[in-house]
């Protein structure tokens, strides 16, 4: 087993030794990766499914997906096994991480790292100090976390009935206004309506450079004045006058697919050709993104520093970001979501791969969908959805 202090040694090369790479491939060949991560979406679980036949057939690694509704039940589970004195053996091997999940761990002493400059796969990966991979909402990775897809937040809309979709989140407002009842978005306890609230905060914010820094109360109150003017007045317009709201993207999705809102939205942009494919929308749903932009991430997954199939997950993790299994991801016919490899590190024969995937009407381009914004502080996404719950909620 690896020590902090040789880890950190590890990290600091370039490439990891062969040597020591095969140390973890012979004492990962037999364990079970319990890889925590959200279910709520079919085809990220059937992909996780195909990860997990794929070690097991190559490297003698199992994965059996542990299916969360939040990724705090995970972080949760590995404080508990730490106040019984676990400190080994643990039932979490594999996180599916980001933001405010990723900090408490960090923070907390709960992760084992840095590993992620160990993975042979690290080489065809940006990980340069404030490259994407390198910066979870703000926060240094520090090698703690490995990156394992790109999400970008977008908005799908039926443009059967659209002509013109909003162009900004300002124009939200006149949209509703013109088209009352026919737009929601989930509630702010859910990732995705906490999502809507910071990508309107990003734009209406007077100095949004002051969201890369922790939260404080005369920031806040500064910053999100605008956001609350601007919400009070699209609330009266939102689907039952904004008193309920969708649980979470998926049911949003229904309820634009049964034509009882005309726009949606994801953190996937592939995900409105999938669901076309998958007769979960019609064939006229398109994708669209607000001028300037839209917030962008990394999806990592992390390794608790008590887990039992620590190796394994390493293994998993390396895979993950194997250029083969990277182009499978991104085929639209399998998951779509877009690689975080770095496409100048990649051979003739692996570039060849990802400019032979499949197309699709509804799939936009990278260029479509506008510059990446930063996301938030984790703070602030905690006090902004908190803040919503108080004011809009009995």
């Amino acid at each position: 087993m690896r020590t902090p202090l040789l880890a950190a040694a590890v990290a600091a090369l370039a490439l990891p030794t062969a040597a020591g790479w095969q140390d973890t491939l012979a004492a990962a060949e037999g364990q079970t990766v319990y890889w925590h991560a959200w279910g709520g979406d079919a085809r990220t679980n059937a992909f996780i499914a195909w990860v997990g036949e794929q070690t097991e057939e190559r490297y003698g690694v199992s994965v059996e997906q542990v299916k969360l509704t939040d990724t705090a039940e995970a972080v949760t589970r590995v404080l508990s096994e730490r106040a019984a004195g676990r400190d080994a053996g643990g039932s979490v091997d594999l996180v599916w991480i980001n933001g405010p999940n990723f900090l408490a761990m960090k923070e907390q002493g709960l992760l084992f790292g840095p590993f992620v400059a160990d993975l042979p796969n690290a080489r065809y990966v940006d990980l340069s100090p404030g490259a994407p991979a390198s910066v979870d909402f703000t926060v240094p990775v520090d090698g703690m976390e490995s990156p394992w897809r790109l999400a970008k937040f977008v908005f799908s809309y039926d443009s059967a009935r659209v002509a013109e979709p909003p162009a900004t989140m300002a124009g939200f407002v006149d949209w509703a206004a013109a088209n009352p009842g026919r737009f929601t978005h989930p509630d702010p306890a859910n990732f995705m309506g906490a999502t809507f609230l910071k990508q309107a905060l990003i734009e209406l914010a007077p100095d949004a450079g002051v969201l890369q820094q922790p939260v404080t109360d005369a920031a806040y109150a500064a910053t999100t004045e605008p956001l609350w003017a601007w919400y009070d007045a699209l609330r009266p317009n939102l689907w039952r006058q904004g008193e309920a709201f969708p649980e979470n993207e998926s049911v949003q999705q229904q309820m634009l697919n049964d034509g009882v809102v005309d726009i949606a939205m994801s953190f996937d942009p592939a995900s409105t050709a999938a669901a076309i494919a998958q007769g979960l929308l019609p064939e006229s749903a398109r994708v669209f993104v607000p001028e300037g932009g839209t917030i962008g991430n990394v999806s990592f997954v992390a390794i608790p520093y008590n887990a039992a199939g620590r190796e394994g997950a390493m293994v998993v993790a390396n895979f993950l970001l194997d250029p083969e299994t990277q182009a499978h991801m991104q085929n639209i016919e399998v998951l779509g979501s877009y690689s975080v490899l770095d496409p100048a590190r990649l051979d003739a024969a692996a570039q060849a791969a990802f400019d032979a995937l499949p197309e699709a009407p509804a799939l936009p381009d990278l260029d479509a969908l506008g510059p990446t914004l930063l996301e938030p502080h984790p703070s602030w996404m905690t006090r902004l959805t908190d803040d919503w719950a108080r004011r809009y909620t009995p």
